[in-house]
């Protein structure tokens, strides 16, 4: 029994022709026509990876995660509902709707929509992205990362890590609790930050090539107020990525070059450095609100001449390497 991926996020927005520039022009994603008040945007050969649903909020609607067997449903459902959970057995008209065979949704403790799916439908056609790109990092690991903000940290860890079988990956206790939950080789796919809000923080997509990366970074600086972290490298799991204001207020992380581990023999660790070896300015945030502190954490780092571990998951360089001469 297992939670394989990250295989879709739903978001409720209206401000759908915002999102069509931003999800298709900045991002690369290929826009899908569903009619009505709906847009849908693929990532790969997924007929489906983000959602948006013309509904007041401006926040996140429900997210996917994609079980390995049909019969993981029937057990996380059971053992969701013997702690407590009111669980929900999708009908065939959601399941249509989400394009997968069957599904299951309930509320984490923070009201967040879980929704666990069984094999989403896979396009027909190719992929054609909305702006020139090498293609997404997705497959096994899914459709990339999810990170939410928490009023209890101590109510969210028990939920996802004992009832839905995420595993840590490394976590901070200050100045908050911050923790990091891998469900396959992707360093995480899942993360919960302990601020004392509600809400989403942002979710992440990694591109096959670094030059995607910056090449969107160009894009969002020409759109005044658009990036909301400059370009930079994240200490635990190694991304090459910056963050971009979304229509909705939440961000989302263009990445690359992200950490691959293997579930089997990884430790969960605590992390102490702060989240960014170098870049990631805080552009959002004012210099008391936690700007300076950030920096100069990244600076201490740079002082101290701690970086990741030459070659270690790279990729491309991997890649580049193996190719015959």
């Amino acid at each position: 029994m297992a939670i394989a991926a990250l295989g879709y996020i739903g978001v409720r927005s209206d401000r759908l022709d915002d999102w069509s520039d931003f999800a298709g022009n900045l991002l690369g994603m290929q826009k899908i026509d569903r009619g009505g008040r709906t847009l849908a945007f693929r990532m790969d050969d997924k007929a489906q990876r983000l959602i948006v649903a013309d509904e007041p909020g401006e926040t996140l609607a429900f997210m996917g995660w994609e079980v390995e067997q049909r019969s993981d449903l029937d057990l996380y459902a059971a053992r969701l509902e013997d702690a407590g959970v009111r669980v929900s057995h999708g009908p065939k008209s959601l399941a249509d709707q989400r394009l997968v065979d069957e599904m299951i949704a309930f509320d984490d403790p923070m009201g967040n929509r879980v929704e666990l799916v069984w094999k989403p439908m896979i396009a027909s056609d190719p992929f054609v992205p909305g702006r020139p790109i090498t293609g997404f990092k997705t497959g096994p690991m899914g459709m990339g990362h999810a990170v939410l903000h928490v009023r209890d940290v101590d109510a969210m860890l028990p939920f996802y890590r004992d009832l839905l079988d995420f595993r840590v990956s490394d976590y901070g206790l200050e100045p908050y609790g911050l923790y990091f939950f891998h469900v396959n080789n992707r360093h995480h796919s899942f993360a919960i930050v302990g601020s004392g809000r509600q809400g989403f923080h942002h979710f992440m997509v990694e591109f096959d090539h670094l030059d995607d990366v910056g090449q969107g970074y160009d894009l969002a600086c020409l759109q005044e107020g658009r990036v909301a972290y400059t370009l930079g490298r994240h200490t635990n799991d190694y991304m090459t990525s910056f963050y971009a204001h979304t229509p909705s207020g939440f961000f989302v992380e263009s990445g690359w070059g992200g950490r691959q581990i293997d579930p089997a023999t990884w430790q969960p660790h605590q992390t102490t450095g702060g989240p960014s070896f170098w870049g990631h300015e805080r552009l959002h945030l004012t210099e008391e609100g936690g700007r300076k502190r950030l920096r100069d954490m990244r600076l201490d780092l740079a002082k101290r001449g701690i970086r990741a571990p030459a070659l270690v998951d790279c990729p491309w360089l991997y890649g580049e390497l193996a190719k015959p001469v």
